[in-house]
This record gives structure tokens, C-alpha cells and sequence, in this order.
């Protein structure tokens, strides 16, 4: 048996919420039985005065993944930027892997990468989960392009993505692979069908009622506005049509709730606004019947790989790589956004439908196929090339 080849992963993990640190945990775990995995972790990830929400931290009571990482990276302290290059540099790895998803992250990336530049040459590849920030300014770019600067090749997790990273660096090797399947929510799938009515119960809903779902933080840029716009059109052709919006608010709420109001959707739209714990957010997709992802721009995302993780089909725009991720009727649907009609259009064809087709069976298909598998024969082929 040879040596197992070394990888350092640069990027958030436990503590942090959300979902980079949740992808970094599954690197770290896919990787982990093929190579000797080590994880720099941040121990300030964003100042407190930049973050919308609550807090950074995951404050559940079930922790769904956790892995071993030396937290070194305050991303507003210079100093430590040199404490991770030089530790970096005594694993004396095969390959450095970076986690890019946000410019704010560009000079803390450029620094650790420059500094350990010369000792891996050749072996600095960055994971760009997204390029340009959704709400991104003039300056992004900037930032981007200094944070990716050291890069020796990348890896893209959408084809939009892919592209973007072509734009600003034409000439260096693009790999391509996804986000994994989150199905570590899914703790409890024998739930019986009994107890998924008592929760629906405690929600407002009834056995009967169809159950629409947008999960996740509330920005412009998610598209929840045009789904409320679309729910007198869902309910008049579907009375038993029901809206749940579950997630923290980086938007002002009130808005939302205007609009709910004016609509006249009080009785058929239900919010729970707060962050969602680990151990609920299964309560949720179980309850529900459809996935909506409404929004107006992405690269990929979370929300529809946790509904994948629970079976569920989805409802996406078509924007960003998320069309990517969908078969078209068998796993979910593809619309165009910003298009309240055509929501309501899709929820009326897969409440005809939903018992012709087995979304759940289709979905399990789909998953057997995942790129995100073979990630592992990815690093091999790079660290190969690398050589």
C-alpha cells in the first residue's frame, strides 16, 4: 500500500453555519478515506458588523457535521494570514484546496496564497463555489480577481461559474464537479405519515392541503416577492394551495408581509421567521410537497441539494446553474424568473400530475449519478497533473 497523498482544505467549517462550511465538512469527509485531509479553519469568519443575521455560529442542538480543523484565519487580521501560510507549508502537502465564494475573503486569500506560492507550485487549486457576490459592487471584481490571483487551476461547481472564471482567467484549467447531495438533514426517514399530519397540524395545515415551500435567508435577490405575487393565481386554481416561508430575513420583513396582506393571502400563506436549527429542518421539507426557488440570480444551490436529500422536487428559475441540477418533469420543473404566472402555471401542472409521476424515484435516479461522488478520482487526476 503506497503513502496516502496529503491535502489541505483552506475554508469555514464548524463553528460556522451555513452553507460553505457545510460543503468544506463534505469535502473533508469524501476525501478523508482517500487521502490524509487537513482542514484551516477560520477563527473570525466575518466581523460582526458585516453579517445580517443573527449569528455565524451553528447553534443547534444536532450538530450533522463536524470535522477536525486548526482555526487560524481571522479574515480582518493580517497576522494570522502568516500563521496559516506557514502552517500550510509544514504539512508540506500534495495539494492546497482554497474555498472561494465571496470577494470580501480576496485579500486574506491572495496573502496565504502568495505566501506559500514558491513551496506549491502547481498544487494551489480553488474551489469557486460562486465568483462575483449576488449583491455584488464595482469592487468585486477587484477583489476577485486579487483573491483568485494565485490560483493554479480551478474548480467550478456550475457551468455560469465556469464561465465567469474563464472571463478573468482565460488561460488557466477549469475542472468541473457540484455541490453534494445534503442529505444529512434527513434524520429521521422512517417518519411515519402520522406524525408528518400532526406537524403539519401544528403549522395551520391539513392533511389535504398542497404545501409549497421556499426555505432558506430572505434576499432580493431569491425572488420571494414574485412568489407571493403568484399565490392568488396557485390558490384560484388549487383553494387547498398552501405557502410556507421558512428562513432568517437579511431583508427588511415588513415588505413581505405587506405583500402578503395586500394580496389577501393571510390565511394561505404561513412565515416562520428565524434561523432553522439543524434538527428542524427536516420537519420542514417532510411537511412539504413542493420546493420553490424562485430567484432572480445564482450560481447553485443548497436549498434545492437538501430538497434532493429529502426526495422532494423542486420548482427553479432558470438562472445560474441551478437549471443544471434539474430533469425537467422528473425531478422538477424550470421556469423563467421573475414570472409570477409561470409558478402558478407549474404548480397547477404538478398538482395534475403529482401522482402520475414518481418524483421521488426519479430523484433517486438522478442521485445515483452524482458527480460530487467521484470527487475523490477528481483530486487524484489533478494531484497527477500536478507532478
Amino acid at each position: 500500500m503506497g503513502i496516502r497523498k496529503k491535502i489541505v482544505i483552506v475554508g469555514p467549517a464548524y463553528p460556522y453555519r451555513g452553507g460553505n462550511s457545510l460543503y468544506v465538512s463534505h469535502l473533508y469527509d469524501i476525501l478523508k478515506p482517500n487521502f490524509d485531509v487537513k482542514v484551516i479553519n477560520y477563527k473570525l469568519l466575518y466581523p460582526s458588523i458585516l453579517f445580517p443575521g443573527t449569528t455565524q455560529n451553528d447553534i443547534s442542538n444536532l450538530i450533522v457535521k463536524t470535522v477536525p480543523s486548526d482555526r487560524i484565519i481571522n479574515s480582518v487580521n493580517l497576522f494570522t494570514w502568516f500563521k496559516a501560510a506557514k502552517a500550510i507549508r509544514a504539512e508540506k502537502a500534495d495539494l492546497v484546496i482554497f474555498d472561494w465564494w465571496n470577494p470580501f475573503f480576496g485579500p486574506s486569500h491572495y496573502i496565504v496564497s502568495k505566501l506559500i506560492r514558491k513551496h506549491y507550485k502547481r498544487k494551489l487549486i480553488f474551489i469557486t463555489e460562486n465568483v462575483i457576490s449576488h449583491e455584488g459592487r464595482f469592487v468585486d471584481r477587484f477583489l476577485t480577481r486579487i483573491g483568485l490571483r494565485n490560483a493554479d487551476s480551478f474548480i467550478a461547481l456550475s457551468r455560469i461559474v465556469e464561465n465567469t472564471v474563464k472571463e478573468f482567467f482565460p488561460e488557466r484549467k477549469i475542472y468541473r464537479s457540484a455541490l453534494p447531495v445534503y442529505d444529512c438533514y434527513n434524520i429521521e426517514p422512517e417518519k411515519s405519515s402520522a406524525d408528518i399530519i400532526k406537524e403539519r397540524k401544528t403549522l395551520g395545515f391539513s392533511e389535504d392541503n398542497l404545501v409549497l415551500l421556499f426555505f432558506g435567508y430572505v434576499r432580493k435577490y431569491k425572488g420571494l416577492d414574485t412568489l407571493i405575487e403568484a399565490m392568488p393565481a396557485i390558490v384560484e386554481k388549487n383553494p387547498a394551495a398552501r405557502l410556507l416561508i421558512v428562513g432568517e430575513f437579511y431583508d427588511s420583513p415588513e415588505k413581505y408581509y405587506k405583500l402578503i396582506e395586500t394580496l389577501g393571502m393571510k390565511d394561505y400563506v404561513n412565515v416562520v421567521q428565524r434561523f432553522v436549527p439543524n434538527e428542524e429542518v427536516g420537519k420542514y421539507y417532510l411537511l412539504s410537497d413542493l420546493v420553490i426557488l424562485p430567484y432572480r440570480e445564482a450560481t447553485q444551490s443548497g436549498v434545492l441539494n437538501i430538497s434532493y436529500g429529502f426526495n422532494k422536487p423542486v420548482i427553479v428559475t432558470d438562472v445560474g446553474g441551478l437549471s443544471e441540477d434539474v430533469v425537467e418533469g422528473k425531478t422538477g420543473f424550470v421556469i423563467k424568473p421573475d414570472n409570477p404566472s409561470a409558478i402558478s402555471d407549474v404548480v397547477a401542472h404538478f398538482t395534475q400530475n403529482r401522482d402520475k409521476i414518481n418524483f421521488a424515484k426519479n430523484i433517486e435516479d438522478k442521485l445515483a449519478r452524482h458527480p460530487f461522488k467521484h470527487f475523490p478520482e477528481l483530486i487524484e487526476q489533478i494531484i497527477s497533473e500536478t507532478l
